[in-house]
């Protein structure tokens, strides 16, 4: 197989790239955002880059015959912690204009083997549901057969991080029997999945593919493996902040931090500042300590709730602090080698907001690229 050829929308850092590794060419890269730009410029270079919205992007700039399309749109508007907006709205919106794209590469003899989709497990839920179908009607108007995998961070890096991929192939191709199973498997199809897959109807049910890839191996990170002694972005609290952070804590998520306090050893864990109902009515602040080696899910920084704090418990001594910029990255899949932001935010921001490398690399490895393979799908010379 001749090298394969990639257009990377909603680019960000370059994640996706990452993980579709040295063995893909990347023939074009757009994002809107100017900070993340610089990212990507100082990682892979400013030759594919188009800095600009998506809407403006015009045949003309989009070189070549990708043998794949990648769009990690946005999900603010899908995300269970947004405002409901869905597909109507302003970033997750931008779905329609990049998919026009998609459509006038087909209108112009270019239409792309496979299209992948990556955002939030709410795209799933949406506008009840409604938000999925639209999606799917959409590829098999165009011409793709499709399936959806959901796939946890967790398989690959100690990251709780469930996301939605959807891989898109053309109608017309013969798929290897072995990327193909007969229903929702785990650990890939959930059930809210399998749910969503149920409400298609017409040629989007008939279009529908359950890939089937190998249960990945089992990782063997923990968070503890990734946390860095005395980082220069951020630094260790007072004894008095961190007893703060924890006077925010329910019964519940003090006797977590009483068990890592029992443990014996060194226990790494993190803590969200997070607004829950209270008992007697209204809404406070809360802090929820988890202990199982993983993080929770980054998320961008619009705020001081949704940045994660590092807990680490020795014996009697409880330290805390943020999770420092490298560490998010390692979080990501990224090797320490990854250029990040100077600024802290803007590097928890690129990285909350982007894609698992492994969890793209899994997909290129098990799909993506065993497509390609076969010589009906390939594109003529």
């Amino acid at each position: 197989m001749t090298q394969p050829t990639f257009y990377e929308f909603f680019a960000g850092g370059g994640m996706a790239r990452a993980g579709l590794g040295p063995g893909w060419r990347c023939l074009f890269a757009n994002d809107f955002d100017a900070k993340k730009a610089e990212t990507y410029r100082a990682n892979w270079g400013s030759e594919e880059l188009l800095v600009g919205d998506v809407r403006d992007v015009t045949l003309k700039q989009l070189p070549g015959h990708a043998d794949l399309v990648w769009a990690s749109f946005p999900c603010q508007d899908l995300s269970l912690a947004g405002a409901g907006a869905g597909l109507a709205g302003e970033r997750s919106g931008t779905f329609w204009p990049f998919f026009d794209i998609v459509k006038r590469l087909r209108a112009d003899g270019r239409q792309p083997p496979l299209l992948a989709l990556e955002n939030v497990c709410g795209a799933l839920t949406s506008h009840g549901g409604n938000d999925f179908v639209a999606i799917c009607d959409a590829l098999a108007g165009e011409g793709y057969r499709f399936g959806a995998l959901v796939i946890d961070a967790a398989l690959f890096v100690p990251q709780s991080r469930p996301r939605l991929f959807i891989v898109a192939v053309r109608e017309n191709v013969a798929i290897p029997a072995e990327l193909l199973g007969q229903g929702g498997e785990a650990p890939f199809a959930t059930r809210g999945l399998i749910a969503a897959r149920g409400r298609l109807s017409g040629r989007s049910r008939d279009n529908w593919l359950w890939w089937r890839p190998p249960s990945p191996s089992t990782r063997n990170v923990t968070l503890a493996d990734l946390v860095e002694g005395e980082p220069p972005s951020v630094a260790w609290r007072s004894r008095e902040a961190t007893q703060a952070l924890i006077a925010l804590m329910s019964g519940l998520n003090l006797e977590k931090i009483e068990g890592a306090r029992q443990a014996g050893r060194r226990m790494v864990g993190t803590a969200y500042r997070r607004m829950r109902d209270g008992a007697t009515g209204g809404r406070l602040q809360r802090a929820e300590a988890r202990f199982d080696g993983l993080a929770g899910c980054l998320r961008t920084p619009a705020g001081g709730s949704s940045r994660q704090f590092l807990l680490v418990v020795e014996g009697d001594e409880t330290r805390s602090r943020l999770i420092s910029a490298r560490e998010t990255a390692r979080l990501m899949g990224l090797p320490d080698d990854y250029v990040l932001p100077a600024k802290y935010n803007d590097a928890y921001h690129l990285t909350g907001d982007g894609v698992v490398v492994p969890a793209v690399r899994f997909l290129a490895e098990h799909v993506m690229e065993p497509l390609l393979a076969a010589p009906p799908l390939r594109r003529a010379a």
